[in-house]
């Protein structure tokens, strides 16, 4: 029996360095944002004005925005790596690297707009 552990073709000890980070990461700033937002929140909901007041910290927002990069870079790698599984060729791979960059940019950018949008 060979115990030795192979990477995946394509993926390099960056990225998946950079998934285990971002995966503890998400564990980390989900518990946080669940107890702020649900726990703590009359009703378990926050209304718009206490969000507000809430991400009007420029801590919280940073916290928001860290989560917000932890989350969409933690999905897109591991979905990245479940699309190596099926081996594609150089172009193919190369496509995915492209989408999920530029998708990842898109809803990075769109959520800290959004996040500075409320606050403002």
């Amino acid at each position: 029996m060979n115990n030795t552990a192979t990477n995946k073709s394509g993926e390099s000890l960056g990225l998946w360095l950079l998934k285990i980070i971002t995966g503890a990461l998400v564990i980390v700033l989900l518990f946080v944002h669940l107890v702020v937002n649900h726990f703590f929140a009359p009703e378990g909901l926050l209304t718009y004005s206490e969000v507000v007041a809430y991400l009007s910290n420029p801590w919280i927002a940073f916290m928001e925005m860290t989560f917000l990069i932890a989350v969409v870079s933690h999905g897109l790698l591991g979905a990245r790596s479940l699309l190596l599984d099926f081996k594609p060729s150089r172009s193919v791979l190369q496509a995915i690297n492209i989408s999920f960059l530029a998708l990842g940019i898109v809803s990075i950018v769109y959520g800290i707009w959004l996040i500075r949008v409320i606050v403002t």
